[in-house]
């Protein structure tokens, strides 16, 4: 990999426009709830990475995944919001113009059905490829850290509290069959 020229003109400026208008209505799309809107900027054959490590390969399955979790019976959660930053500037591979790399980071937040909502920072990565003049994304990936996290501070305090209650609980429950075990018990005398 090269350094960049900072001294020459960008030859992308036009097309990394065009991928930061991806990235606004795919973020648009998801607060607002619209699949297709978000389904518009994909191609037909996109691949979906979700943070649960599922798959979704075309729009079909990603509007499938997409009414899995927010919309059919048993689903998971009522919406999802997110704000969506760009990591660095897009980087072109391929024959130079056709093919683009992205990351970034999301600040997300859930809206379970069980629970009160949660907030989640979250990474993701895109593939874009340039079809026809137009480009869209050929490749989402989602992920957040599974190791630290405010799911994981939760179930961790949680389970503290849960120990500490336990012991509290058990240590009154002791002292109380414990008095109740002498007082209850009668000496026998021989007659």
């Amino acid at each position: 990999m090269t350094p960049q020229n900072f001294n020459q003109p960008d030859l992308h400026q036009e097309d990394r426009q065009a991928l930061l208008k991806i990235l606004s209505r795919v973020e648009s799309a998801i607060n607002a709830q619209d699949i297709e809107g978000l389904i518009a900027q994909m191609d037909p054959a996109c691949t979906v990475t979700w943070w649960n490590a599922e798959i979704s390969r075309g729009h079909d399955e990603i509007r499938s995944y997409y009414r899995k979790m927010v919309k059919d019976d048993g689903r998971l959660i009522t919406k999802y919001m997110t704000q969506a930053k760009l990591g660095g500037h897009a980087r072109f591979v391929g024959s130079g113009t056709d093919v683009a790399l992205a990351d970034g980071s999301m600040e997300d937040e859930f809206f379970p059905i069980i629970r009160g909502p949660f907030k989640l920072n979250s990474r993701w990565s895109a593939t874009a490829a340039k079809t026809g003049g137009a480009w869209k994304i050929v490749n989402l990936h989602l992920s957040a850290n599974v190791f630290t996290n405010t799911l994981i501070t939760e179930l961790t305090r949680g389970l503290w509290y849960a120990g500490g209650a336990g012991i509290v609980i058990g240590g009154l429950a002791g002292w109380f069959l414990g008095r109740r075990g002498k007082g209850g018990r009668k000496e026998l005398t021989p007659a």
